[in-house]
């Protein structure tokens, strides 16, 4: 009687278990078909506003294909974003090499950003590889603490083919996100070092984040991306790293002056920080809003802002002709021939490029 009583509560276990087993199925299964289900350009454009993040998650995704009944109705989209009301948002690109501390310091800020009470986006872009052509997205899961915030909101993008450290829609995704009310936008870009330079033409503020001891020092006198930088953050600059962390921030501020005046009117800025400790992160959004304050009273703010718009008109063009380009069914057959001809070095890769362009051109 007794091993009859235990074979029935395990029965009953088992059953238990089951129950729990079908109930996540179902509850994934309704979540794939939420996903599923396409939303028009208004539904999609009423739930941003609103601030509803799954419909900004499916908006940037649409704005992100490249199929072309996609792109129109993203087109749509964006517009209807681009024209309504949001408040004075502040674009801020973050960039360093891998490992300087990026995802740490995003995720320190956003912290701080959430006690002053503003809506923080968080646009996290993650380099492709050249072989497999993906990417990890895992950024989210290195901002453990920022991602269980109700006002913050954070897209990990792939870069794809796009250089300069961005993807190739950020700008559109910081539109939408404009849109949802986000007032802080936070762009962490893919960290490969000097050639980090589209951001720049999308944000307010660029911030370089540095580290001591590692040959960058040197970086100072080169021109690029430090060149543009607006400010300077020497980072990890704990324990035993704080004396190496000073030298460097006194090496940075010295190579500072041997540039020319920013049209900008503002002086950049190096300082200190540990975003492991938390330490100078409030000191680092201080000096951003100083630089906000002081480009808004001179009218650079603005200025900026339309300069950005061109450049992203310019931008466009480019990437729409170059999809044009290998998407058109007898210039992509066109480009194969080219292809073999030059692998049997018949033709030079530039005549062959000359040829496939004159092609695609006749054909239209």
């Amino acid at each position: 009687m007794k091993k009859k009583t235990e074979h029935f509560k395990g029965t009953k276990e088992l059953k238990g278990v089951s129950n729990q087993e079908t109930t996540n199925k179902n509850a994934v299964e309704k979540l794939k078909k939420k996903r599923q289900i396409k939303r028009t350009v208004d539904e999609l454009f009423k739930g941003i506003v609103d601030g509803d993040t799954t419909a900004l998650s499916q908006g940037i995704t649409l704005i992100e294909s490249t199929k072309h009944e996609d792109r129109v109705l993203a087109n749509t989209l964006i517009d209807r974003c681009l024209n309504h009301p949001t408040p004075q948002s502040v674009r801020v690109g973050i960039t360093g090499v891998p490992g300087v501390g990026k995802s740490t310091f995003i995720e320190a800020l956003g912290q701080y950003l959430v006690k002053q009470n503003c809506k923080i986006a968080v646009l996290a872009i993650d380099p492709s590889s050249s072989k497999s052509k993906g990417s990890i997205l895992g950024d989210k899961t290195r901002m453990t603490e920022l991602v269980r915030e109700p006002n913050v909101f954070i897209r990990p993008t792939a870069s794809g083919a796009t250089l300069g450290g961005v993807g190739q829609y950020t700008r559109e995704a910081i539109i939408l996100c404009e849109a949802a009310g986000f007032d802080k936008i936070l762009v962490e870009t893919v960290g490969v070092g000097q050639g980090e330079t589209a951001v720049y033409e999308m944000v307010d503020f660029f911030l370089l984040l540095k580290l001591a001891g590692a040959g960058d020092e040197l970086q100072g006198i080169k021109r690029g991306i430090i060149e543009m930088a607006d400010g300077i953050l020497i980072n990890k600059a704990d324990g035993a790293n704080i004396q190496a962390a000073k030298l460097a921030m006194s090496a940075f501020k010295s190579a500072l002056h041997l540039y020319a005046d920013k049209t900008s009117g503002w002086n950049p800025k190096v300082k200190l920080c540990s975003a492991l400790e938390n330490s100078g992160v409030g000191e680092a959004w201080t000096m951003i809003e100083h630089y906000v304050k002081n480009t808004l009273t001179n009218g650079y703010f603005l200025h900026k802002r339309e300069e950005q718009n061109v450049f992203w008109m310019i931008q466009s063009i480019e990437n729409q002709l170059r999809t044009d380009l290998f998407q058109h069914q007898k210039t992509k057959k066109f480009i194969e021939q080219q292809i073999q001809l030059v692998k049997e070095n018949k033709v030079s890769p530039f005549t062959a490029a000359q040829a496939v362009l004159a092609q695609h051109k006749s054909s239209l």
